[in-house]
């Protein structure tokens, strides 16, 4: 017949070694000193193992708590998962959050692994588009916050970062030499027209050779060599390099990193939001 292990007793248990001695451990848990001991001593009866070593002055664990002490921690904190989940019902509800294609690497998975773990009942819900389409879904309430790539910042904005705008490509690739210097851009992004400006200005022919409106499209294109784009800086994705052009290329102006969140976002759940992907940010 199976038997249930009892998770008062492993939390003691556990607390107990971490803490290193009873004393300390009934103060962490709220007990008292004879309660937790009465707990361990179920414990080992219940398994018939010594699971601490009594015999010096501190406690220490003996072989066979030393295992359980692994098994112990993951019950526990599976336990605590479920209990979280099932039960924590302060805040519920959705943030829509939208992040230019370019900027979501590295800093948003990251924010949203932290955000879910402190909010596992909050569901963030994440779009991926070009500045000009983010803010004009902002501006009809269609997105909760918007993070945009743009030279200057509106009424109600804050910069998060500005960075440099580097040119990009294949690895080992030679589409930068060519002339006309061949481009791929998403129809609407922002970078598009100050980076055809650049190369006028330093007369540089070129033409676009890749437009579409999927980042994917223009990733596959630049990683098959066959094009050249810019992006910010410390976004470049794995399947491509900055280009080292020696200044056969032009220099590509700094864009801001920009944050808009409406009224709505005034809840703890959507502050704490708003203040990881600021310190996201700050670290790149």
């Amino acid at each position: 017949m199976p038997r249930n292990l009892d998770l008062t007793a492993l939390r003691s248990f556990a607390t107990v070694a971490d803490s290193g001695g009873v004393t300390r451990a009934a103060g962490l848990l709220n007990l008292t000193q004879s309660a937790v001991s009465m707990q361990l001593k179920r414990l080992e009866e219940s398994l018939g193992r010594a699971l601490l070593d009594r015999s010096g002055r501190g406690v220490a664990l003996t072989a066979d708590g030393e295992q359980l002490l692994g098994y112990a921690r993951r019950m526990l904190n599976l336990n605590d998962e479920v209990y979280s989940r099932l039960t924590d019902h302060a805040y519920e509800g959705e943030i829509v959050l939208g992040v230019p294609a370019d900027v979501v690497y590295p800093a948003i998975p990251k924010v949203l692994k932290t955000f879910h773990a402190e909010y596992p009942r909050m569901k963030v819900q994440l779009i991926s588009s070009y500045t000009s389409r983010l803010k004009a879904m902002f501006g009809r309430g269609e997105c909760d916050i918007i993070l945009t790539t743009e030279d200057m910042v509106d009424g109600g904005g804050e910069i998060l970062t500005s960075l440099p705008l580097v040119w990009v490509g294949a690895p080992d690739g030679v589409a930068w030499k060519m002339r006309p210097l061949r481009l791929a851009f998403e129809h609407g992004c922002i970078f598009r027209t100050g980076a055809q400006k650049a190369l006028d200005d330093m007369g540089i022919a070129w033409e676009m050779a890749v437009e579409s409106d999927s980042t994917r499209t223009i990733e596959a294109s630049l990683s098959a060599d066959l094009a050249v784009h810019a992006v910010v800086d410390g976004t470049v994705s794995r399947q491509l390099v900055v280009i080292d052009h020696g200044g056969a290329l032009p220099e590509l102006k700094t864009t801001n990193v920009n944050m808009y969140a409406a009224e709505s976002t005034k809840d703890e759940a959507s502050a704490d939001l708003l203040t990881l992907i600021r310190n996201a940010f700050l670290d790149l």
